[in-house]
């Protein structure tokens, strides 16, 4: 920033100016594209340890735990969503004066506030979700939630002044810190506990990036226009909508364990091949939330228009994608992680063809969210998530209904986004 005094209380002329040209450029995509891919290495790293380590029924328990960790922590990523919107917009309106929000302050009390809630409510779900190391899973899970709603609330403000060093740099020690506790559990024999404890472990990076960056310390200090009520409205349809987005992203091991029951070495199998074919596609953009966001803002004279680039980007990649899934995913994943996880080539493209509607699908989303369109970013991606669920209980074998229900259910939620951008355009 150009006043490192600057304590943002009502985003002063320096910041916006800052924040105005801030333009995502292609050196700043390159940052955050550099990280991604060290977070989506790391990301594989963890599921390859786990994988070696645990066998196929084994690992089912460690992916619906991580799954359900993606689940809370996809719900979490939409204050990362209202906190970069706010911020960015913030950059092209007249300030005036008038109530301000502290998202840090809101961050942290959403946390601990969900992370209360949460274990108070354990006994509810629990038996359900988790099939062993029930107790620590649920105190990690609540743990991990308070420290990543922090997280996401930083990334968001970073992503909004336009800190890309510092945004990549908070992800990568998120990643970083999960491969440190996998590799120690991997060598130590720590079992199913450790990868627990890896899945987790980056929950507090943010606490090691405000300790050592005075432009991350800046950005916590941002305050925005508008009361917290105001905030808290517009951030509870971006969580509700991020929660439903983390369902099919993220937490889908939790919902397929949820309408399967006991899923044994076949779910093994399953969960590893959705895992695999989505992350290439979803950790990017995923990770790029912010970038994408602060791009839509910037064109929000034309919404729709915005897309396009983007979106054929998506197809591009995708299609390679569901041909390389097809031809050498089985063999691929059967040297990486051994003859017990051979999924079938079909299997393999149309799971990656699901990934590649879901990522269409995050991408109407984040335009739908930088046209602070609220609600039809939240009923959109509800829309998807109830559509999955409902085809999951079609009478087919475990991986049939799986890429159904990843294929089609997004398709809802985009119809639904572009219909509320095509009306606002109008």
């Amino acid at each position: 920033m150009t006043d490192a005094g600057a304590s943002f209380d009502a985003l002063s002329a320096a910041g916006a100016d800052h924040v105005r040209g801030a333009a995502i450029t292609r050196g700043s995509v390159a940052r955050v594209g550099v990280a991604t891919a060290i977070s989506a290495l790391c990301g594989y790293a963890v599921l390859y340890l786990a994988a070696r380590d645990l066998d196929p029924a084994g690992f089912s328990v460690f992916g619906v735990f991580w799954g359900a960790f993606g689940l809370v922590g996809g719900a979490a990523y939409g204050l990362l969503q209202e906190a970069t919107r706010e911020v960015r917009t913030a950059g092209y309106v007249e300030m005036v004066d008038g109530p301000r929000t502290h998202p840090m302050r809101v961050g942290t009390g959403l946390g601990v506030v969900a992370a209360i809630v949460m274990a108070a409510s354990a006994p509810l779900w629990a038996l359900h979700v988790f099939s062993e190391s029930r107790p620590l899973s649920v105190i990690l899970l609540s743990a991990g939630l308070a420290g990543f709603c922090v997280h996401a609330t930083l990334l968001g403000l970073l992503a909004g002044l336009g800190n890309w060093g510092q945004y990549g740099g908070l992800m990568v020690t998120d990643a970083v810190m999960r491969v440190v506790v996998a590799v120690a559990t991997f060598l130590l024999g720590w079992g199913l506990v450790g990868f627990l404890w890896a899945t987790v472990a980056g929950a507090v990076g943010w606490l090691l990036l405000l300790a050592v960056s005075p432009a991350a310390r800046l950005a916590a200090r941002v305050r925005t226009p508008g009361g917290t009520a105001t905030f808290l409205r517009g951030a509870a349809h971006s969580i509700a909508a991020a929660g439903a987005s983390a369902v099919l992203v993220m937490g889908f091991p939790v919902l397929l364990k949820a309408t399967s029951g006991e899923l044994g070495a076949a779910g093994g199998v399953v969960i590893l091949a959705v895992t695999l074919t989505r992350a290439p596609l979803l950790v990017p953009l995923t990770a790029m939330q912010g970038n994408l966001i602060a791009h839509f803002v910037d064109h929000r004279g034309h919404r729709l228009k915005s897309l396009i680039g983007p979106a054929l980007v998506v197809l591009a990649v995708g299609t390679v994608g569901v041909l390389a899934a097809w031809l050498v995913g089985p063999w691929l994943i059967r040297v990486a992680f051994g003859a017990e996880y051979t999924p079938a080539g079909s299997l393999l493209a149309w799971l990656t063809a699901g990934a590649v509607a879901i990522a269409l699908l995050t991408l109407t989303g984040a335009a739908t969210v930088a046209a602070a369109l609220h609600r039809a970013y939240s009923i959109g991606w509800v829309g998807a998530s109830v559509a999955s669920a409902a085809l999951l209980s079609l009478p087919l074998d475990l991986e049939d209904r799986t890429a159904v229900a990843l294929m089609c259910g997004p398709l809802v939620g985009i119809a639904v986004h572009l219909a509320a951008l095509a009306r606002a355009g109008g």
